[in-house]
Formats: structure tokens, sequence, C-alpha cells
């Protein structure tokens, strides 16, 4: 019986997704825990549903479904989390500029946390992308007190009732970790290994990883206002 779920966005990825299939077929034979992989394609305009479908024909453990259009890496993650159906789930982005291996590092500490993080050490990204990063993870630092110094980093696992619970809206990717405490849960980040990209196009500008985050802190504010949190104590 499976135990993990690894989620896989994709938006127009097909340079990418031979290496993602030998990529997690590799994970699957060390993997800490039974996997198996879901594709979500955000609504591609090239071949990568054709590529995802193959893909899955030929190995029992890949599924996917797939967008009528575009929505966005938010409703990607979100539509995983909703299909999900094992314990844990965890969320890699196409590029592969993080390493599914390092899943096991992760799931060494699910046990006692609700939600582990990566955060890319050594960085390979361009000045631009890290500087306006580091600002953007400030900024929302300041607005969620979640204590992630890397909350963009494009592997996690999480436990999929938690997972579940999360009311998702555009650009909440980002805040993951503060939605998990939220619900009480406990979080904490793990040093991965970061890669350059070698293939595709990064999908986010400046105004994606900088402006946008700005704005997305204003509605997590107002979404924390409203959240609704509940225990039972006792049924009968």
């Amino acid at each position: 019986m499976y135990e993990f779920t690894v989620i896989i966005p994709v938006y127009n990825e097909e340079d990418n997704l031979e290496r993602v299939e030998q990529e997690l077929l590799a994970y699957l034979t060390i993997a800490s825990k039974k996997t198996k992989v879901l594709f979500v394609n955000d609504g591609s305009k090239d071949a990568s549903q054709s590529l995802i479908e193959a893909i899955c024909l030929r190995n029992e453990a890949f599924t996917y479904i797939s967008f009528v259009e575009n929505r966005g890496l938010s409703a990607a993650i979100k539509a995983g989390f909703d299909h999900v159906e094992t314990p844990l789930l965890g969320y890699i982005d196409s590029d592969l500029q993080t390493a599914p291996a390092d899943f096991n590092l992760l799931l060494e500490h699910i046990d006692d946390h609700e939600l582990v993080t990566g955060v890319r050490a050594d960085r390979k990204d361009s000045f631009v992308k890290n500087t306006s990063s580091r600002i953007a993870n400030g900024i929302r630092r300041a607005f969620t007190h979640d204590g992630m110094d890397d909350t963009g980093c494009p592997l996690k696992v999480i436990k999929t009732e938690y997972a579940k619970r999360i009311p998702m809206f555009k650009g909440l990717h980002r805040f993951l970790p503060a939605m998990i405490l939220l619900q009480k849960g406990r979080i904490v980040q793990i040093p991965v290994r970061h890669f350059p990209r070698v293939a595709g196009t990064a999908k986010f500008g400046l105004w994606n990883r900088l402006l946008g985050p700005l704005m997305d802190c204003f509605a997590y504010l107002w979404m924390k206002r409203k959240y609704i949190n509940y225990e039972i104590q006792d049924q009968g």
C-alpha cells in the first residue's frame, strides 16, 4: 500500500519530463516510504500532456490529472492535495532544481511535524532571482511570523489531512508553512540541495517573486482573520 504521493505540477515542461521520469523512477527504488507520483498538468500548451500519458502508461506508480486550461501553480498544488489518498504527500517542481532523493531527508522529520520544507542551500539561481526571493521571504516572514527562510523551496512533505484543510487561493503556495501553523501544526525546515535549471524556462518573473507576494500577504492576513479552526473533544 502506498504511503507517500509526490505531486508534480507541470506547465509547458516538455523538455524536462523525460528527466523527471528518470529521476522519480530512481527515487522510487530508494524511497523511505512506498511512493507514487501524481502529475498535475496545469493546462500546458506544448507536448507535456502526451508525454505525461506515455510516462503513466509505462509506469504503474505514475498517475496524472489534467486541467482544461492554465490556472496557476496554487491551483495545481490544490488539485494535487484534493486527489491524494496517501497519508503523506510531497511536492516538487518539474524543473528538478531540487533532488527527489532529498525527500528522504524531509521524511525523517515528518513523524514529529505536520510540514517539513526544504531550504535551498547554495542556490544556483541568478543574482536578481536570489535577491528578489530573499526580499520576498523577508516581507512574508514579517506578515506571517512563520520563521521560515525559504518558503519558495519546491520540496515539501506534508501530512495529507493537514494539506487538505488548507483553503487555497492564488499565491497561497508561498504560505503553506503559515497555513499549517494556523492549524496548530508543527513545521520545520531542512537544508536540501539546489541545482541550476537545465531545460525549459522559468514561469515566474520579478513581479511574481517580489510584488506579487507582497499583495498575497494582505490576502493572507484577511484569510487568517476569517480562518475557522476547531478540535472535537468528544462525540456520542
